[in-house]
């Protein structure tokens, strides 16, 4: 064993361990990882691209990665990749139903699906010998489940390697983790999403309502009408004019020695 593949097993050994921080490659850069995905919040795409890279630089002979996403409809796309080709090859599994991304990308497929041989693999009779005439001999699919919720969408980390019989169980325990922290990160990124959209929709509300109101102190004061008067006027001004309240109400506001508005009815 070199002196390199000594150290990645003296940090597979000690990942997840307490006590002294490891000093060697595989331990920083999920470090870093875990860091920038929890400090940046970036966007779903970057979480991907953020994964994706990391899988090709930490995992042995990772020729090619790529993500699968399964749409509402159970389509699925690839919205992420390390190289063209890995789109060619997600493709042909998308186009024939079958191999172990488009299986680890539905809500109840397996965690993990791999190949060392894929020339000769039964399970894929379309799929492995298509990424065998590309010169790709062994995948590695592990699943990814970024949304609990219904429709609980999906997908898969795709990682290809041209040379056969690749992708061992230390291959698989790291391309796990990594397909954990994606999963978790993606959570993180929605929730985030969700969050600031409701809080712009809710600042939208507000600044309705406060449109609103200045519209209804014109009136008041320019006809000597109620609060209730004043926003009956509005509303059926926006009607007449079919314009949304808050914008009637915006432009009265903000041009209110030009706009004026037809008086209520007796």
């Amino acid at each position: 064993m070199s002196v390199g593949e000594e150290e990645w097993a003296r940090d597979r050994a000690w990942f997840g361990q307490d006590g002294e921080q490891a000093p060697g490659p595989l331990v920083r850069q999920f470090a870093d990882l875990t860091r920038t995905l929890l400090d940046v919040t970036p966007t779903v795409g970057g979480v991907l691209k953020l994964v994706v890279g990391a899988a090709k630089a930490i995992i042995p002979d990772a020729d090619l990665v790529s993500v699968t996403l399964r749409d509402p409809d159970g389509a699925f796309h690839t919205p992420v990749e390390t190289d063209p080709v890995a789109v060619r090859l997600d493709q042909v599994q998308y186009d024939h139903g079958e191999g172990p991304c488009v299986e680890s990308a539905r809500p109840d497929g397996p965690a993990i699906g791999w190949s060392q041989d894929l020339r000769n693999d039964p399970r894929w009779p379309s799929f492995g010998p298509a990424a065998a005439r590309h010169g790709y001999h062994s995948v590695l699919a592990t699943a990814l489940l970024p949304n609990a919720r219904p429709p609980r969408l999906s997908g898969a980390l795709n990682i290809y390697s041209s040379r056969p019989g690749a992708f061992d169980g230390g291959a698989i325990d790291l391309a796990l983790l990594l397909a954990t922290h994606a999963s978790l990160a993606l959570a993180h990124t929605e929730a985030v999403a969700a969050a600031e959209l409701e809080a712009a929709h809710l600042r939208r509300a507000l600044d309705s309502r406060d449109l609103i109101g200045q519209a209804k102190g014109i009136l008041m004061q320019r006809r000597g009408i109620t609060a209730d008067e004043a926003f009956d006027v509005l509303r059926r001004a926006s009607q007449d004019l079919n314009i949304k309240l808050a914008d009637l109400a915006k432009t009265l506001a903000a041009q209110h020695t030009e706009v004026d508005l037809p008086a209520r009815e007796a």
